[in-house]
């Protein structure tokens, strides 16, 4: 960064024999860099925040804010912006606000409050304020949770996930978005028209996002956030005062010692023969899961621990063709504490000749008007018995399945996956296993032309 030069005066006054000298003015100060930033106030972080774009953007520094005076590229009006210039308090990737008292867990905090005065100008953009929080009380890195407050909304733009209604937050009625960029969760207050400056309790959002299940009092806050998001033009745009005090005073809870709950039983995807696909039901936690550990186990021996997952998905590797192994799963919290162990899932890795269950699927339709049943049949043509199965096709266009029977049967698109119920997911071999739905089609009816159990194509009855 470099400093504008500014002409700085220091007075010197004699009030009753005292001499008092006042403090120098505070310079401007331009940042160019793309993630350069300064204090302002002796507590708040000033950031450029270019990470979505290699054009230069600079902004200059004041001490009560910022404006954009330089802004090049341009962003696709359908993805993401090219930046979030912002001052904050509290910590921000490693970069913590002088003397800040963040992170700090929710259930501690007696008052939040902030002030803000925006200065608009032309282009494409939001003017965002930003609220982050996280299970763990994080420094480094995006925290889980991210409240956006959407002051003014300039061209086709949106927040991330969809619309899932509005509500009344600090006296004013908003619009409420709800999704996943992959990196964290958002929820998003849209203003239904531009606010330019506001008092307001930062608690306030906090609550809402609790009523809602996303976040508990346990989690921290980790900073507090304002500036704009821009996908094209923007200079002009900028912030021209800030504050936000955070007050602790509530007692909060003692050390967590509280497991999560057991994780759902493992269901068996693709089986080749040296490595299986494993998924399972999320467990739950009184502050927030932080990952889940594998088990591997032969007969009666000891279950092993063979890897870890931030989801709700591993594929085991490394394993013998033809061989019977029982999968099971744990959960753990940040403080360390550890789930029972799931119900284990027996899987036979198919022979080294094959590369997956040998298999055949009749599929029997009942068309009518724009309606349909299908009856599913699969049959296991291997040598050995499948412990789990996962059949996945596709729908001929304009098919969409309304309810199922025996099998769990989700869809993404065209794409459809049935997994076997606790009852029927061993199929010895040579045995068959049935399940159907009820569904629509937009006329002309087709059935599905090719399946795959356990990721190995099947023929076609």
């Amino acid at each position: 960064m470099r400093r504008l030069a500014r002409a700085v005066a220091t007075a010197v006054l004699v009030v009753s024999g005292t001499l008092v000298v006042a403090s120098p003015a505070h310079a401007d100060t331009l940042i160019c860099e793309p993630f350069g930033s300064t204090t302002i106030q002796g507590r708040y972080v000033v950031q450029n925040n270019r990470w979505g774009s290699s054009a230069q953007q600079c902004v200059n520094v004041t001490d009560t804010g910022f404006s954009i005076t330089t802004q090049q590229g341009s962003a696709a009006t359908n993805g993401a912006p090219l930046s979030y210039p912002s001052v904050f308090l509290g910590c921000h990737y490693t970069n913590c606000s002088p003397g800040t008292n963040l992170p700090i867990q929710v259930s501690r905090i007696s008052s939040a409050t902030s002030s803000i005065n925006y200065t608009f100008a032309g282009g494409t953009y939001d003017a965002a304020y930003d609220i982050w929080l996280d299970p763990t009380p994080r420094t480094d890195g995006v925290s889980q949770m991210e409240i956006m407050i959407w002051f003014n909304r300039q061209g086709p733009i949106q927040p991330i996930g969809g619309v899932v209604g509005t509500t009344a937050v600090g006296g004013r009625t908003w619009e409420v978005w709800q999704g996943s960029n992959g990196a964290n969760n958002v929820i998003s207050y849209v203003a239904p028209s531009p606010i330019s400056s506001w008092n307001f309790s930062v608690l306030d959002f906090v609550a809402d996002v609790r009523t809602r299940g996303a976040i508990t009092n346990s989690w921290y806050l980790t900073s507090i956030q304002a500036g704009f998001e821009p996908w094209s033009g923007g200079v002009g745009l900028g912030v021209t005062a800030f504050s936000a005090a955070v007050n602790s005073g509530g007692t909060g809870p003692g050390p967590d010692a509280q497991a999560p709950s057991v994780p759902g039983q493992p269901t068996a995807g693709a089986v080749t023969a040296s490595s299986v696909a494993l998924s399972w039901a999320a467990s739950t936690d009184n502050v927030g899961v932080a990952g889940y550990d594998v088990y591997r186990q032969q007969g009666t021996g000891t279950a092993t621990l063979v890897g870890n997952a931030a989801g709700t998905s591993f594929t085991a590797t490394g394993l013998s063709a033809s061989t019977a192994y029982t999968f099971s799963v744990r959960a753990r919290d940040a403080a360390g504490n550890v789930s029972a162990a799931s119900p284990g899932r027996t899987v036979t890795t198919a022979g080294s000749g094959g590369g997956g269950s040998a298999c055949r699927v009749r599929y029997a339709a009942n068309a009518w008007n724009n309606g349909f049943t299908a009856d599913v049949t699969v049959t296991n043509t291997g040598t050995s018995g499948i412990n789990g199965w996962t059949l996945t096709y596709s729908l001929p266009g304009g098919q969409t399945i309304t309810n199922s029977w025996n099998a769990t049967v989700t869809t993404a698109g065209a794409a459809v996956t049935a997994r076997n119920l606790a009852w029927n997911g061993t199929l010895a071999a040579g045995a068959s296993t049935s399940f159907g739905y009820q569904g629509t089609h937009g006329g002309g009816y087709t059935s599905p032309a090719a399946f795959a159990l356990n990721g190995s194509t099947c023929s076609v009855a």
